[in-house]
């Protein structure tokens, strides 16, 4: 599912206009960044939480020169779903092979 297409189940079940519904997710998404530039996480319940990991510094491979490279410590986000949500989908979405 794309940004398009949540855009578009929203204006389809609210009826607004799919411009405003746009604005809405682009100013909702906007906000979770700006929250975890600054280093906050964002809670939403029943949903998850968008969180900020620490990343130890490491050391890695450059593997065309065949040598080593230190990686500094770092943060990245990360999403964690909610109980609820992990059981819903863990109870309706099969499993395909």
């Amino acid at each position: 599912m794309t940004k398009a297409d949540i855009v578009n189940s929203i204006s389809n079940k609210i009826g607004l206009e799919k411009s405003e519904i746009q604005k809405v997710v682009e100013v909702f998404m906007d906000d979770i960044k700006t929250a975890m530039a600054k280093g906050d996480n964002v809670y939403l319940r029943g949903f998850g939480t968008f969180l900020i990991k620490k990343r130890a510094a490491k050391t890695g491979r450059n593997i065309s020169k065949n040598t080593a490279i230190k990686i500094p410590a770092h943060n990245v986000p990360a999403f964690k779903p909610s109980k609820s949500f992990v059981d819903n989908i863990k109870t309706n979405v099969k499993v395909s092979n």
